[in-house]
Order: C-alpha cells, then sequence, then structure tokens
C-alpha cells in the first residue's frame, strides 16, 4: 500500500511539471497587435529610450528576454530586446522602437500583427 501511494505522488508531480513546461513553452511564443513608439524618456527598466535600438515593451517578460518578432503581414522579423512595459492598449501584445518597426515594415501603417517567440 505504501508503494501505491508513492506511485501517485510520483506521478501527480511528474504530471505537474509536465503541466509547468507545457504552460512554460506556450508562454514563450504568442501573436496579437504591435505598435511603434519613440520617445527619449525613461523606460521602465530605468535606461533611456532610443528609437534607434532594437527594443521593445512587454507586458510582463523579463527586462533583457530577447524576441524574434514577426510581422504576419509580410514574414519579415527582426530580433528585439525587452527594455520597457507595455502595451496599454487592448489587443496589443508589443509596442516595438521605430527602429525595429521599421525593420519589419510596419512604420507607416502605425500597427500591425505579429507573432513573436523567445529567443534568448
Amino acid at each position: 500500500m505504501a508503494s501505491f501511494r508513492l506511485s501517485v505522488v510520483a506521478a501527480t508531480t511528474i504530471l505537474s511539471l509536465c503541466a509547468g513546461f507545457t504552460s512554460q513553452a506556450n508562454a514563450s511564443a504568442s501573436c496579437g497587435g504591435a505598435s511603434w513608439y519613440a520617445l527619449h524618456s525613461k523606460t521602465a527598466s530605468g535606461e533611456r529610450m532610443n528609437p534607434t535600438r532594437l527594443t521593445a515593451a512587454h507586458k510582463h517578460l523579463r527586462f533583457g528576454t530577447r524576441l524574434r518578432v514577426t510581422n504576419q503581414r509580410n514574414g519579415k522579423s527582426v530580433v528585439v530586446r525587452i527594455n520597457d512595459r507595455g502595451p496599454f492598449v487592448s489587443g496589443r501584445v508589443l509596442d516595438l522602437s521605430k527602429a525595429a518597426a521599421s525593420t519589419i515594415g510596419m512604420v507607416a501603417a502605425g500597427h500591425t500583427k505579429v507573432c513573436y517567440e523567445v529567443v534568448g
């Protein structure tokens, strides 16, 4: 009977660990709207916003996280570093620097649908 309880505990632990890996994998890739901004104020990370760098704002990813962002309309992609918080518009998942937006061809539109994945 003791070995059965141990097996149930072990199985439950393994299942919960697998669920954690699955949710972590899902959190590392997402799609949604993106916009761009070109301010010169301080970011939430404390560094000064520089519109010529390949950076982005995300609501909760760690500062320094690198993402590959792909414009779903044209397939162009760019790797950005998270250094700010946002966006604060419903339906948007990223705010990109002007340089990043320019690289994926979305400056003129102002916003577009993107998908992103964590790359580092």
